[in-house]
């Protein structure tokens, strides 16, 4: 595996595939890998002959208050599991190096930026779009993979994809949970043994509604009703947004008539978590 720290040396690796002939998969992370994050590389080793991992957590996307300078960085062993995988490339940049001296530039995806996360955590997004379309720029990929549990972030990045025509080809996989139905974050790394068995409401108020929905309640507002109603008992949990929106443009839903997207954050303690389920077709 090629390590590389600039964005010359990322971009000339890359290029180097893309003219053998080979299709180049990027999968963007911040490193403190777990499982979720591994079955992204092996979805991108199904469909790409070269992977490639940037490594890089993006102080664009975090607000004043929240946790850059906390999270976890733990370089050597997301190096080994990367080995590991049979990845190619790991592009591992300084701060510097991603944003030079008198950066000034962003990308932002004007309306969606400010749907679910982007309204309780103000230029996170623009933070997000800006940092992964530099990647797109630096390693040009003819394919990048995001996960489900980031659902609002990927329908933001097919947007900008879509509007710069970035030739890239946006893959989402599957929420990868642990046994109990958490779904795995580096940020679960936070939480103590309580406050790990807390956390459990999200994926309960979430399966509330896929239960109602299973018995043919199509109405928003009830639905959301009934997962506000269970995340209720875990008094311990302070809720963010539980909402029911369009996955295509995050747009809020009063009728489940088509594929819908059910998202919902909370914080324990100080550790904010995010979970979603897709209903429908």
């Amino acid at each position: 595996m090629k390590i590389s720290e600039t964005v010359e040396d990322a971009r000339a690796t890359s290029r180097s595939a893309t003219i053998s002939g080979k299709r180049v998969g990027l999968v963007p992370t911040m490193g403190a890998l777990h499982e979720g994050h591994l079955s992204l590389v092996r979805a991108a080793k199904a469909k790409c002959d070269v992977v490639a991992v940037s490594l890089f957590v993006n102080p664009a996307q975090f607000g004043p208050n929240e946790d850059f300078s906390q999270y976890p960085r733990t370089f050597e062993r997301d190096r080994k599991l990367l080995e590991k995988e049979g990845v190619h490339l790991l592009f591992a940049p300084s701060v510097d190096e991603m944003y030079p001296k008198g950066a000034s530039t962003y990308v932002t995806v004007e309306n969606l930026s400010q749907k679910l996360c982007g309204k309780s955590r103000p230029g996170h997004f623009r933070g997000v779009t800006t940092v992964v379309s530099k990647l797109f720029h630096i390693v040009e990929p003819h394919a990048a993979f995001f996960g489900q549990k980031d659902a609002a972030q990927a329908t933001i990045i097919r947007r900008m994809v879509r509007d710069l025509n970035i030739p890239v080809e946006i893959v989402v996989c599957p929420i990868v949970r642990e046994p109990d139905g958490l779904a795995m974050s580096s940020r679960n790394a936070y939480l103590d043994p309580q406050q790990r068995k807390s956390a459990l409401v999200l994926y309960r108020s979430l399966m509330r509604v896929q239960e109602l929905f299973n018995h043919s309640e199509r109405n928003a507002a009830r639905l959301i009703a009934a997962g506000k109603e269970t995340f209720a008992q875990e008094p311990s949990m302070r809720l963010d947004y539980f909402e029911i929106v369009d996955p295509g443009n995050l747009e809020s839903l009063s009728h489940l008539s088509q594929r819908s997207l059910v998202a919902v954050a909370a914080f324990v303690g100080t550790t904010r978590l995010i979970d979603n389920i897709e209903l429908g077709p």
